[in-house]
């Protein structure tokens, strides 16, 4: 059984940091690329940044220069650290993982809420 569980979230004023951590378990880790997404109220999820299974990583326009992701495949672990947050970085932000086009697990999300 595949469980994909986001933690770090929380609430942080504008320009602040927060990781976040996305622990996997049930699958062979290396071999997936993994995403971070997330959702505001109101609207559609989007891609924030993805890592490979060979350490290439793509960023959204919006987040590129502040958010970096990592991996730790020793660990299971991809990270996601936010600087600079924004408030309109507030999101439910979700991990996913990827073998193809498509992703085929997801996390249950962490709740990231940037104070103006």
């Amino acid at each position: 059984q595949v469980q994909l569980v986001e933690s770090g979230g929380g609430l942080v004023q504008a320009g602040g940091s927060l990781r976040l951590s996305c622990a996997a378990s049930g699958l062979t880790f290396g071999s997936y690329a993994m995403g971070w997404h997330r959702q505001a109220p109101g609207k559609e999820r989007e891609s924030v940044a993805v890592i490979s299974s060979g350490g290439y990583t793509y960023y959204a326009t919006s987040v590129e220069g502040r958010f970096t992701i990592s991996r730790d495949n020793a660990k299971n672990t991809v990270y996601l650290q936010m600087n600079s947050l924004k408030s309109e970085d507030t999101a439910v932000y979700y991990c996913a993982a990827k073998l193809g086009m498509s992703y085929d697990y997801w996390g249950q999300g962490t709740q990231v809420t940037v104070s103006s």
